[in-house]
């Protein structure tokens, strides 16, 4: 076994820690490893990604319904919906250039590790503290998940960090539940986009399924410790290793002579959101809120 093939299944036993910890994650770690360490053209990596992706957050899923952190229905119908949008995403990334993928994938690695670092608002509860769970209005369901199935199998990322905050924000799911149940959703929209790229791009079987079983062996891990790392610390520090990869991806797509400018810039950009956010946005992430400023009011 070379040294790059270890280096390639460590990282994946990573991609793994990522599904089933936070639910997502998968691919934006995984097509970045393929294609810099594991040396696959950007096609191959991207319908790779999907195959790893699907499998081992369809065995995530297991440990997540055991602990009753899946609502099947939702996750369902959100799947169902997004595999017909990854399916056409699939046959269009095929038909489309490695760079331009690369480039719309560094670009969703960006605003992906953005929504991490922010992070989301919790959902509603009913005054006892425990969140209520909502059923989804039907045809958002439907239209949230055919556009992040689209962009799944275009550019094999996005997933679930995108169905994650829409179970959250849309469903009133606890974040744990929301987790579990993006699983499903991520899996069949990761077989369907992969489907589409088949159309067009051959595999090297053996080498995914020693990715894919690295994986499944860091899910399984990640599946039993989810809920007692603190969500928050682990997602803000994830997300900004992911804008560290996309500022890395965009580098390296840019001609040899533009790099150091395309990397200044990307970090020009990040410190003025961060002032900006810091500065006039009250409700910025980098800003403590009055609410953790003050004390809390201690009962009469």
């Amino acid at each position: 076994m070379t040294a790059t093939l270890i280096l390639v299944l460590a990282l994946s036993v990573v991609v793994g820690l990522s599904l089933g910890v936070l639910g997502g994650g998968g691919s934006i770690l995984t097509v970045p490893i393929l294609v810099y360490v594991a040396g696959l053209e950007a096609k191959e990596a991207i319908a790779a990604s999907l195959f790893v992706v699907g499998v081992t957050s369809a065995v995530s899923v297991i440990s997540h319904a055991r602990a009753g952190r899946v609502m099947w229905r939702t996750g369902l119908v959100f799947g169902a919906a997004g595999m017909a949008g990854a399916f056409v995403g699939g046959l269009l990334g095929g038909k489309i250039p490695g760079q331009i993928l690369l480039v719309a994938f560094a670009l969703m690695m960006v605003a992906t590790s953005v929504a991490m670092i922010r992070g989301r608002k919790k959902p509603a509860g009913d005054g006892s503290g425990t969140p209520e769970k909502h059923e989804l209005p039907l045809g958002r369901v439907l239209l949230d998940g055919a556009v992040v199935g689209l962009v799944t199998g275009l550019v094999g990322a996005g997933g679930g960090f995108l169905v994650v905050p829409a179970l959250a924000l849309l469903g009133g799911l606890p974040m744990s539940i929301a987790v579990g149940t993006s699983l499903v959703v991520i899996a069949m929209k990761s077989f369907a986009g992969l489907a589409g790229y088949l159309t067009s791009v051959e595999l090297d079987w053996g080498l995914i399924l020693a990715v894919t079983g690295a994986a499944i062996v860091g899910t399984l891990i990640g599946s039993k410790i989810s809920g007692r790392i603190p969500e928050t610390a682990l997602r803000k520090g994830f997300g900004w290793f992911v804008l560290a990869m996309g500022t890395f991806v965009l580098t390296q797509q840019a001609p040899a002579d533009m790099r150091g400018l395309v990397f200044a810039a990307v970090v020009a950009l990040a410190i003025a959101a961060a002032v900006v956010c810091r500065l006039f946005v009250a409700s910025c992430p980098l800003r403590k809120s009055n609410r953790e400023a003050q004390p809390a009011p201690v009962a009469s």
